[in-house]
Order: C-alpha cells, then sequence, then structure tokens
C-alpha cells in the first residue's frame, strides 16, 4: 500500500483528544544534550504555532500536518552510528507517545527504535517505552484530563489579563480572547497550548509550576472540575515531583564489603527494595575513587535524561568527614555529595543519598536515671492569616527567575547517624539503618507516603532499637538518624509496582 495512504489512514483512526496528546508528548520541551542536528529552530512556532490554530480554527489540519511531516522524516532518517541527533530523540519520544496512546503506526520501522537504542546504550530493562516518557508532561496530562472545558477556557481568560506576559506574542493573538473549548480535541489543545507558551517564557518547568497553579486557582470548582476532582486536588497534584511510571528512577547502589559483616545483605536488601519499588539498579562493591569517577561520567551519558529520579545508597566505614573506600583511601563526604547532584542528567529530578557509614565514635549510652523524662512548656501565638498576608512582601513575576539554579536544589541526603557518632550494625545482616528504611519502604508502597514521611518514621523506629558494642565493654546505646531536604516539591512512592514484564519494548 502507498505510504501516503497509509498515513492518511493512520491519522483519520486517532480520536481529536488522543491528536492533541500525541502532539504534546512529541513537542517535549527539554530534549537531552548535547545533540547532532539540533540548529536551534524556532521551535516556539513548531510547538505553538499547531495548537494556536486549531484552537482558533476547530480544525486539526496543521497538527495532522505535523504528525504527517514527522513520519516523514522517520521514514527517511538513516540511523548514523555512534552520534546521538535530534531526530534520534524524536523518534524515540514519537514511538513511547505511540505506544502509550495506543496508536503505533503500523508502518513505524522498529528496526530503527532498536538501532537508536543501542547509541543510546540502553540496557534490556531500558529499552521499555515507558522510560521514554515524559514523567512531568504525564502528570500535565492528568491535569488537563481533570478539568472541564470551562476550566480550561477560565485559565485562558486569566492568561490573558496578564498584559506584560502576553505583549507581542502572535500566536496568543491568533486564538484571541474569547475561546470555544467544547469540541472534542480542543480543550486538551488549548491546554497544552497554555503549558507550552508558559514553559517557552520560563515561568514554568518540571519543578517550578507556581504560575500553572495560580491560572487553575483561580478557576470557579463548580464549573471547571470534572466529576470526583477539585482545584485542591489538582494543584496538588503539581506538588509532588513527576515519578509516574516505569522506572520509578535510577538507583546506585555502592558498597565497601572488605572488613564490614554483613555488607552483601545489604546489597540484598537495597537492591531488593529498589526493584519493588520499581528503579533500574546498578551495584558497585567495594568502590575506589576511580570507580565513582567512572561512575559520575556514565551518568552524564544521554540515557539517564530519561530517568524521573536519581537514588544512591553508599554504605562504608567512615568518621565525621569522610568515608573509607575499598582500597583503604577516604573520600570526603561532602565531595561526594556536592559531585553527583550537579550532573546535567538529573537536574531539576529528586535526588536521593542515603549515606551509611560512623560519623565519629561517639555513642548514646544509656545510663538508668540520667533519663528520666524533663517537661517544658512554649507559648502559642494564635495569629490571623488575614494579617500574616497583610504584612507579607508582595512578590511580583518580575522578581522571580526559575532559570538559574543551585545545583544541590532537589537534593535530599539522608545519614544513617548525627555527626559524631556511631552507626550500628548487625554481624549477619549489616547495617540496621539499612534494614529498617527497606523494611518501612516496602511497607508504604501503595500508601501513598512521601519518601520524607517514610523518613521521619524511621527516625522514631530507629531510635527505638537497643543496639550494643562489639567491644569487651559492651556497651548498650541508641542510634539517631537524620536527613537534609533541599526538595522543592514533595517526593511520593509509587502506588503500585511496574515491573518491566507488564510491557513489551520494541524488537531487539
Amino acid at each position: 500500500m502507498d505510504e501516503v495512504i497509509q498515513v492518511t489512514q493512520w491519522l483519520s483512526s486517532i480520536t481529536p483528544r488522543k491528536k492533541a496528546k500525541l502532539f504534546f508528548f512529541t513537542t517535549h520541551a527539554d530534549a537531552p544534550s548535547p545533540m547532532v542536528g539540533s540548529n536551534d529552530v524556532d521551535t516556539h512556532e513548531e510547538t505553538q504555532l499547531p495548537l494556536a490554530t486549531t484552537v482558533a480554527l476547530h480544525n486539526f489540519k496543521n497538527i495532522d500536518e505535523f504528525l504527517k511531516k514527522k513520519v516523514n522524516t522517520f521514514s527517511c532518517y538513516n540511523v548514523i552510528e555512534n552520534e546521538i541527533t535530534k531526530t534520534d530523540y524524536e523518534y524515540l519520544r514519537f514511538y513511547s507517545a505511540c505506544k502509550y496512546l495506543d496508536v503505533v503506526p503500523p508502518f513505524l520501522d522498529l528496526e530503527k527504535i532498536s538501532a537508536i537504542q543501542n547509541k543510546f546504550e540502553m540496557t534490556d530493562e531500558e529499552r521499555d517505552y515507558r522510560l521514554l516518557l515524559d514523567s512531568a508532561d504525564l502528570v500535565l496530562e492528568k491535569v488537563c484530563d481533570s478539568l472541564k472545558p470551562a476550566g480550561v477556557s477560565q485559565m485562558w481568560t486569566a492568561l490573558r489579563k496578564d498584559r506584560n506576559l502576553i505583549r507581542g506574542v502572535k500566536t496568543i493573538d491568533i486564538i484571541g480572547f474569547f475561546v470555544d473549548p467544547n469540541p472534542t480535541g480542543i480543550k486538551e489543545c488549548l491546554f497544552f497550548f497554555i503549558v507550552r507558551f508558559l514553559q517557552k517564557a520560563d515561568k514554568i518547568n518540571r519543578v517550578n509550576t507556581n504560575r500553572l497553579e495560580r491560572l487553575i486557582a483561580q478557576c470557579d470548582e463548580s464549573s471547571s472540575c470534572e466529576e470526583g476532582k477539585t482545584i485542591d486536588f489538582i494543584i496538588d497534584s503539581l506538588r509532588f515531583y513527576p515519578t509516574e511510571l516505569y522506572p520509578f528512577g535510577f538507583c546506585l547502589i555502592m558498597c565497601v564489603i572488605a572488613g564490614r559483616d554483613g555488607a552483601m545483605q545489604e546489597i540484598e536488601k537495597t537492591m531488593e527494595i529498589s526493584r519493588h519499588l520499581g528503579m533500574i539498579t546498578h551495584t558497585e562493591k567495594n568502590p575506589t575513587k576511580e570507580t565513582i569517577e567512572l561512575v559520575k561520567k556514565e551518568l552524564m551519558k544521554p540515557k539517564y535524561q530519561f530517568y524521573s529520579s536519581f537514588t544512591c545508597w553508599f554504605m562504608s566505614h567512615g568518621d565525621s568527614n569522610s568515608m573509607v573506600l575499598a582500597d583503604g583511601e577516604t573520600i570526603e563526604r561532602e565531595w561526594f555529595l556536592t559531585s553527583f547532584p550537579d550532573i546535567s542528567t538529573f537536574q531539576l529530578k529528586p535526588k536521593v543519598f542515603f549515606m551509611v557509614s560512623c560519623r565519629g565514635a561517639n555513642k548514646f549510652s544509656l545510663k538508668g536515671d540520667e533519663f528520666e523524662g524533663q517537661s517544658a512548656t512554649c507559648d502559642y501565638y494564635d495569629i490571623g492569616s488575614a494579617l500574616i498576608r497583610n504584612r507579607m512582601l508582595d512578590i511580583t513575576d518580575s522578581v522571580r527567575d526559575i532559570s538559574y539554579v543551585q545545583p544541590m536544589m532537589d537534593t535530599l541526603v539522608a545519614y544513617s547517624t548525627i555527626l559524631d557518632h556511631l552507626s550500628g550494625r548487625a554481624n549477619t545482616h549489616g547495617s540496621i539503618y539499612v534494614d529498617r528504611a527497606c523494611v518501612l519502604m516496602s511497607e508504604n508502597i501503595s500508601r501513598g507516603r512521601s519518601l520524607t514521611e517514610i523518613l521521619e518514621h524511621l527516625s522514631q523506629d530507629l531510635h527505638e532499637i537497643l543496639q550494643e558494642t562489639m567491644d569487651e565493654d559492651r556497651i548498650v546505646y541508641k542510634q539517631a538518624c537524620h536527613y537534609d531536604s533541599f526538595f522543592r516539591k514533595t517526593l511520593k512512592l509509587p502506588y503500585t509496582r511496574h515491573p518491566k514484564e507488564d510491557v513489551h519494548s520494541a524488537p531487539q
């Protein structure tokens, strides 16, 4: 059959709503870099003009033309070995979006998909199409699905009132002030236009969504939300780190085995819980400084930009400032923690570090009467929220910026013990902290708990456990863990496990 006829038949089989979503997922705002063949064409026109004309004319002609062009480009594309190009990235995005929406063209060359995945050096686990979907776009899709056409129309009206933001933008004028979003697929096109416009204007990104939340907050709840949804529910969904679908993220496990009883148990437990959470996991036994540098270099490869989060378990001996590596050399804990968050592939994504080592030799020893309870009183002040608001600064958009981000932002560091203190371990099971952390995370799958909630529970649980030193003094002591957070959103554990076996990837 003629390819033109095949493409026409394929497009005619897709509903307007799915066309809008396919366009949205295919024109993802953040492409991995570095890339060959990215000439910085006017992506503003490419991603917004078809949406604007579709909304204005209630006609999907331009989106159809865009999708035809993509299909034709992929059909003629020759996969070049070694170099990763912009088309490689677009091909993977297009395929994953089609797979997600169940509209894969029957004529799409899946062998090219496999060849591109080879260029990205993807493992078998990483060839699952869900890895290629952008989790932030999936969250925005759900927000769109939660809104009625009237709600998106109210967002549009609110956006149009911001004269400074829309001044001189031609696509805004194409749509006009009053919009009828009721025809099938038009609501989606208008919502996705608003999102892409705010992204291109550097007003929102995968972490900073305040500007979008404010638009939603101006909607009338009775007319703007689908059944069972509320404005608060929709806004709350934007306040979590986007980690939709499989995998939940990439997990790196580094464990020094020599001289650490139970170290293999630590590896087994952390691997098990990571896989249970739906993470793709890599383990480094007995790491050295050279190992760490090689891992950092590996994590800079373009394929890691497809991941939604990064978790690292580092288990070794240590003192207040440093950690002992397998070859006896030490590294500064601060150096380790500041070097990983600066890796570009995980910028604007949650990064969690579990640092499991002693940070000194002190012990919180139990000595009978010294622990008699003491009471303390506090003064409470009832200050009305309106009074507080009236005394606060009026922070305008003109003094806000989301372009420049401190490297440590979106990072959480969990320590197995407090500064200058021991981190306890059992002879056969390894770190007690690792054991309890894995148990609590496993128990809280499907409960909608955030990571910080679990860490707070872990702090309580661990501090109840009586431990004993293994020297001749046999001192009974307690261990206290803690965490430092630079998170800007809440990181929730997945509600359900998403094993790789559920969805098949492209043929090898």
